[in-house]
């Protein structure tokens, strides 16, 4: 068994299989929305996804916000404050090593979704407006063609 698990699934195995399940079906019908869209439509969805936060993001910002208000209490109020952002840095890095921690489950339940769970509907909706229908033409004679013009279709 390994202690560390892999970075993509470390969220989603810590998280109970309901709510999973439910960012998935939100993705799916995020596509099923999108299934007959214009591209220019896509394009605005392509936006709001570059805009979405995903939960590492959004840990690692509510982890410094209550650091620095732990810092500035403990320099104002009362010394024991300093504490805060201990306990913040420790559950900081038990997520970075196995994905969980106290607000995770919290957060998980409000809809926020980890990058590889965003990148799913970013390159489905790729895909929808025809970004790769150029990598089965690519020459595939040589490597750094298929390359190139799959590198242009993710840059899209």
């Amino acid at each position: 068994m390994n202690v560390i698990p892999n970075t993509v699934d470390r969220v989603p195995n810590h998280c109970s299989s309901k709510v999973n399940q439910r960012i998935r079906h939100q993705t799916e019908e995020n596509l099923a929305h999108f299934g007959n869209a214009s591209d220019a439509a896509i394009e605005q969805r392509l936006k709001e996804l570059d805009e979405e936060w995903d939960i590492e993001r959004s840990l690692e910002a509510n982890a410094a916000t209550i650091s620095l208000i732990g810092l500035g209490l403990g320099a104002f109020v009362n010394r024991r404050f300093y504490a805060l952002p201990a306990v913040v840095s420790g559950f900081l890095l038990q997520h970075a090593l196995q994905g969980w921690c106290p607000p995770m489950p919290v957060m998980r339940r409000l809809g926020f979704r980890t990058q590889p769970e965003i990148e799913q509907e970013r390159y489905a909706l790729k895909a929808m407006r025809g970004d790769f229908d150029q990598l089965s033409q690519a020459d595939s004679t040589t490597g750094n063609g298929r390359a190139a013009t799959s590198l242009a279709a993710t840059r899209r």
